[in-house]
């Protein structure tokens, strides 16, 4: 249980706000589902979770109510399913509400059996965090049998890396009459809304990255650390523990997040993939295991997933309705770590633009899909409790050419759903024919734009 001077201590830890996050887990609080908090590693899920306990401090719980258990912490390093179980029951005040806290529990093997006991024996409310999507997998979902709430956390949206680096929204009007966005920095000095999104881009929503001062050399470093241990303990390890300790290929699996990175936005089928592996000589069509280097990728492609760091959106044919099975497209968690990667390119601006309003789509809890429309193609079709929206996004729509690109597809569509084109430069039009042109950083700014 946590002590009075544990309890002291969080009060006083510099921990910046995510309420969007933190009301979204307490609105289960004292429910019967276990709060399952899932997202790739160091994106704030322990801080998240800090943040819940001292809400819940502030509430009038003692910290003698409160079990929190770090399970990356040397305190708990070895320990058995038994032992877990035994440590929470020995904790358990009679009569008391007890809201157990278990941070990164998979590292217990079983763990998910301990949590289902505690459901069923004590008076608790549960909380839990995993880095990797084998947390939920089928054996832990038909345990529990629809007793958990998934909450799905990503690294900083815009609004959160301005928050972080201490910066405020100003509007102004210019010279046109035109409401303009500002940012103001603990100085007191302006700056352009697209310079800061531009550093955005370039060091991405890592909460650490923003945590050192947005340091190229730091930044850097610290993207480094956290994609060698999703590499290493979520995707390496964990292969290697589920073939039997047969070692996967470091070499393949980097050149097939490289070649990931390198397509967002862009349609990408598994065969692809394997081409080019198969023409750099790092697979052949049969692997020395026996299997087909489609099958090898799909693999490898699947615990990438997993581990959180790309997520892949299928398309959607809108006049056959039903969802494609081939050529979805992968986008990467946080620009910062495709920077890492590939480098910083000035001249995939547009794609790196897709990428952010995919996850802000997500963020806002909108299932998102690839729009198929004939030959044409629409960026995200974006669906939320029996609302849809269609959404274009584009750098700029002040080139007549990309005017008419961005809109025809969408003028071609004949329902009453809200159709967008997102844009750095929206030009003087809000509306064209029923397709309102919205500036890009109103909408990761606001919520009400969309």
């Amino acid at each position: 249980m946590m002590t009075g001077e544990e309890a002291q201590k969080l009060e006083s830890a510099l921990l910046i706000e995510r309420k969007d996050y933190v009301n979204r887990i307490l609105s289960f609080r004292d429910q019967e589902p276990v709060k399952i908090i899932t997202g790739i590693r160091r994106c704030g899920k322990s801080s998240v979770m800090r943040l819940v306990i001292r809400r819940i401090l502030h509430d009038h719980v003692k910290p003698e109510q409160i079990i929190y258990m770090q399970f990356e912490s040397m305190s708990f390093n070895g320990m058995s399913l038994q032992e877990l179980y035994q440590y929470v029951k020995q904790r358990c005040r009679t009569g008391e509400k007890m809201y157990i806290f278990l941070d990164e529990p998979q590292l217990v093997e079983g763990w998910e059996k301990a949590v289902n006991s505690f459901r069923v024996d004590f008076d608790c409310d549960i909380y839990v965090t995993g880095s990797n999507a084998y947390l939920l997998s089928s054996e832990y979902a038909t345990l529990l049998s629809g007793r958990y709430v998934e909450i799905k956390m990503y690294p900083l949206s815009f609004r959160e890396f301005i928050s972080f680096n201490h910066m405020a929204v100003s509007k102004r009007k210019n010279f046109l009459g035109r409401t303009e966005t500002m940012m103001i920095d603990p100085s007191g000095a302006g700056i352009e809304a697209g310079q800061v999104l531009e550093a955005y881009m370039h060091y991405g929503g890592m909460p650490g990255v923003s945590a050192v001062g947005l340091s190229q050399e730091k930044s850097m470093m610290l993207l480094d650390g956290i994609y060698s241990t999703v590499v290493v303990r979520d995707i390496l390890e964990r292969n290697s523990r589920e073939n039997g300790g047969r070692k996967a290929d470091a070499l393949l699996l980097r050149k097939i997040i490289l070649f990931l990175a390198d397509s967002i936005g862009s349609s990408v089928s598994l065969s692809s993939i394997s081409r080019t592996l198969i023409s750099e000589r790092l697979v052949e069509n049969k692997t020395k295991h026996g299997a087909p280097a489609v099958q090898t990728v799909s693999l490898y492609v699947e615990a990438i997933k997993k581990a959180y760091l790309f997520y892949e959106i299928k398309r959607f044919d809108l006049r056959g309705k039903e969802k494609l099975k081939t050529l979805g497209k992968y986008y990467i968690v946080d620009p910062g770590l495709r920077n890492y990667l590939l480098g910083y390119r000035l001249g995939d601006t547009g794609h790196m633009l897709e990428n952010i309003v995919y996850f802000e789509l997500l963020r806002r809890g909108f299932e998102v899909a690839v729009g198929k429309l004939g030959d044409r193609e629409i960026d995200f079709v974006a669906e939320k409790q029996g609302k849809r929206i269609y959404v274009q996004v584009t750098q700029s729509m002040t080139d007549p050419k990309v005017w008419k690109r961005e809109l025809e597809p969408l003028q071609m569509l004949k329902d009453n759903y809200d159709k967008y084109v997102l844009t750095l430069y929206k030009g003087i039009d809000d509306n064209a024919e029923g397709v309102h042109i919205v500036s890009l950083i109103d909408f990761l700014l606001e919520d009400k734009v969309i």
